[in-house]
């Protein structure tokens, strides 16, 4: 029979994909390049990386979905402009020089990636923050498993995986590696805790991949920042839940735990270059900390410095005059870009820690993953201490989850529309 074509009407409208609704392509087609986005931030060999590749049309299509800009983070908005903004201006002086000017770059578009964060949770905030997250636990149960089967030996190629005789999973830096699996274990460990995952026994079995991730990357700062992030979830989760039962099956838990991690530590310890690795690395300084010209020495010595710089030595210039790196985002941020640029980044982690500890703290559909992202930021911000997070890509994602939440909390208060009901796990 013949095909006739409406007056007027297109090929496109006329025929196969007439019935598909575009909006709903495009729809699915964002959140598709959202899972990638969050799942490839666990590769990080190099500079760039596939997140990279994902983030720019991922970032585009979701903007022209509508994404907006709510209220409640433009305060993020603002200080992450003058934080760069402070930075450019100390970059002028080197503007001829590529790797300082890539670096700044480079930081330029992480600061657009936390704002793009901040504008996508601020809606649709439940069912977004659910998806990321479990996409996240992903991301670092894949990382886990290539450290710990490249520890091992099981892969025998060197220095993949497997760096200093330390776990690396899927980075250039143990240290990274095992921070970043922290957020995963905690979004594991309150479903456990509260008793909303689906599949408790698959969740535990994921959960003791991760942990073991993070003690075989020895890195002092993740063991030290994973207690706290988890002391301070299991505190927030215990103080707020009014069910005694609940309160019990928590403690319960908390101790089984307690008594599970220590056991395995044990078994682990009975190896002896985990024994030996595990007495090197648990020391509180290491020979590069100490004396004049060690991590400590050089930090007292450029703040001298500082004081007399207000616009900072300029982006990587501390490594030039002390050949380190500052292993300490707060004096690298004025080493960077001068007294605003620090005075700007201790004004970000102020205004976010407040904001963090009342999500966690008020009664509203939102503190159940605050009480999940907060305290994995917060041992970021106490990481930043000893050592250089302002590059690290899923800090600036965690920043924007917190500011998203926040947004969506206001608009929650005046009656804005949201999805305030949990998602199951």
């Amino acid at each position: 029979m013949a095909f006739t074509m409406a007056p007027g009407a297109s090929r496109w409208q006329a025929g196969a994909w007439a019935h598909i609704p575009v909006l709903h392509v495009l729809r699915r087609l964002a959140t598709l390049l959202l899972v990638a986005f969050i799942f490839f931030a666990c590769f990080a060999f190099s500079d760039t990386s596939p997140y990279d590749v994902v983030a720019i049309p991922a970032i585009v299509l979701w903007l022209c979905l509508g994404l907006r800009l709510h209220r409640g983070m433009v305060p993020l908005l603002g200080l992450l402009i003058l934080y760069v903004g402070a930075i450019t201006v100390a970059l002028l002086p080197y503007i001829d020089q590529a790797l300082p000017v890539t670096w700044t770059i480079q930081l330029a578009y992480l600061a657009i990636t936390g704002v793009f964060f901040a504008m996508l949770f601020a809606d649709d905030t439940q069912a977004r923050m659910e998806l990321v997250l479990k996409t996240f636990v992903a991301s670092c149960l894949l990382s886990s498993a290539f450290g710990i089967v490249g520890y091992f030996g099981f892969i025998p190629t060197e220095d993949l995986f497997y760096k200093y005789g330390r776990a690396s999973g899927t980075f250039q830096d143990p240290n990274v590696f095992g921070s970043f699996l922290t957020l995963g274990a905690l979004y594991l460990m309150h479903g456990l805790l509260l008793g909303t995952s689906r599949r408790p026994v698959l969740a535990c079995a994921i959960l003791m991949v991760i942990v073991a991730g993070i003690f075989l990357s020895f890195s002092r700062g993740s063991w030290a920042g994973s207690l706290i992030a988890v002391a301070v979830m299991v505190g927030s989760v215990y103080t707020t839940t009014p069910s005694a039962r609940l309160r019990r099956r928590i403690v319960t838990l908390t101790v089984l735990a307690l008594v599970a991690t220590a056991v395995a530590i044990v078994g682990l310890l009975s190896i002896d270059d985990i024994a030996e690795m595990f007495s090197k690395r648990a020391a509180v300084t290491q020979d590069y900390d100490t004396g004049e010209t060690g991590r400590f020495g050089n930090q007292l010595r450029g703040l001298n410095m500082l004081v007399d710089e207000p616009f900072g030595m300029g982006p990587l210039r501390w490594r030039l005059i002390f050949a380190l790196e500052p292993h300490n985002t707060y004096i690298g941020s004025f080493a960077n870009g001068g007294w605003l640029a620090g005075v700007t980044f201790i004004g970000l982690v102020l205004m976010t820690s407040v904001v963090g500890f009342r999500l966690m703290r008020r009664d509203t559909p939102y503190r159940r993953h605050a009480q999940i992202v907060w305290p994995a930021l917060l041992m970021f911000f106490l990481q930043a201490f000893q050592i250089d997070i302002e590059k690290w890509r899923h800090v600036y994602m965690m920043l924007g989850m917190i500011w998203g939440l926040e947004a969506a909390r206001l608009r929650w208060l005046t009656g804005g529309r949201m999805s305030d009901r949990p998602t199951p796990r």
